[in-house]
């Protein structure tokens, strides 16, 4: 076992720093929040009552375990063993239900009446909605005007579900300005409310409190795949926007020096800037929405306007964990685009009749392009999401 990945284990240090990434760059009001948060967090976390609960929500409301599946055809036509963690048969349609419900719980437990989120594709938003009717607790979902178009029958189901929807109509009226938008909401409230952050990113401690939630479906992944395949995958593949589902994944094997991880972000239409969201591959240090990651930045080194097929890829930054990572060397992160994605999408619907997110599809193209090279090898994709919300969008660009 190397050094390097001995110390991911002890990350964040008490700034919330992993490396020279993260951090709490807020105003000193919510900084203080943020602490109260942070304090209240690492008592919960160890807290008997407040785990039960949420393991008795995460088994018998949520659906945990998500099965690990073999996929057969997929590993007939492309020569390698390819499976799947299914991610996507949780309740609400992905992996957001699990910070989501340990979001509202902590939210409970510090006394909040309202829960104030940002979504991109919307399954934050749907699991956001969720865990506060579940908690009885108010729901502002800031969303962008391009993604609440797009994403209709998500839209629908937070309506359903009691939430006040806000259109963002700022900017390229996507995730960026719904990120902006909720974060200045929430300086506005945070007395009475929490803000629910959607992926392992903001301020400390957020993708801290985002990765413990999450590290269930590595837990589970690890064990699954040892009972069923009686030894290690060799490789470990998930998308990478702001990167939860992947930190999930990644956190069952980080200290296993046989497995391969690999992050994959979204190139969009092209290497161009504007063109995608690949912020590791192309981003340069910078300060986004609170803390220190690496950012697509325009000439004048403010964020950059990012781009997607995958509404809930389109951010110009990444959790600062997969920044370290990536600097390290225990993650490799490479690209998928827009067409590659889509292809993915129908290949695993035709021939495993499972339909992914946009965002998971993502990774299940680079899965495929692996198993050509890895003839053979043992390759665990995790499948963020199912692809309800993309089928009227996909079907409009590609018959």
């Amino acid at each position: 076992m190397s050094k390097n990945i001995l110390k991911i284990e002890k990350l964040p240090n008490e700034q919330g720093y992993f490396g020279s990434f993260g951090g709490n760059y807020l105003p000193e009001g919510l900084k203080k929040e943020f602490k109260k948060i942070a304090e209240e967090f690492l008592k919960a976390k160890d807290d008997n009552d407040f785990n039960n609960e949420l393991n008795y929500l995460l088994k018998y409301y949520a659906g945990r375990p998500s099965p690990v599946y073999f996929a057969r055809n997929l590993s007939k036509k492309y020569g390698a063993e390819i499976y799947i963690k299914r991610e996507d048969l949780n309740h609400t349609g992905a992996h957001k239900i699990n910070h989501s419900l340990g979001e509202a719980l902590l939210a409970k437990r510090m006394g909040k009446k309202k829960l104030i989120a940002e979504t991109g594709a919307g399954q934050h938003g749907v699991a956001t909605a969720t865990a506060a009717a579940i908690m009885g607790l108010e729901c502002d979902i800031y969303m962008g005007a391009v993604d609440v178009a797009k994403e209709k029958p998500n839209v629908d189901r937070m309506k359903i579900l009691g939430a006040n929807i806000i259109s963002v109509e700022s900017g390229t009226k996507t995730l960026k300005e719904a990120v902006d938008e909720a974060i200045i909401a929430y300086s506005k409230e945070y007395e009475t409310a929490m803000y629910a952050i959607g992926s392992a990113v903001g301020p400390h401690p957020f993708p801290m409190i985002i990765e413990h939630f999450q590290s269930v479906i590595g837990r589970e992944a690890r064990e699954q795949f040892l009972e069923q395949a009686e030894t290690l995958p060799n490789h470990v593949v998930a998308c990478v926007g702001g990167g939860s589902n992947a930190i999930g994944i990644f956190s069952g094997f980080l200290n296993d020096d046989c497995v391969n991880l690999y992050g994959v972000e979204p190139l969009g239409k092209g290497v161009k800037l504007g063109e995608n969201a690949a912020s590791i591959t192309y981003g340069k240090e910078g300060i986004l929405h609170g803390f220190k990651c690496l950012l697509l930045q325009d000439e004048n080194g403010n964020p950059a306007n990012a781009y997607s097929v995958a509404s809930g890829l389109d951010y110009p930054g990444v959790g600062p964990k997969h920044c370290y990572l990536n600097e390290i060397g225990r993650v490799k992160y490479d690209v998928i685009n827009d067409n590659e994605a889509i292809d993915a999408f129908y290949e695993l619907s035709r021939l495993e009749g499972i339909i992914p997110a946009l965002e998971s599809s993502h990774a299940v193209a680079y899965a495929l392009k692996l198993a050509k090279e890895k003839q053979g090898e043992k390759i665990l994709v995790n499948l963020s999401g199912r692809g309800d919300k993309d089928i009227e969008f996909v079907m409009s660009i590609k018959k």
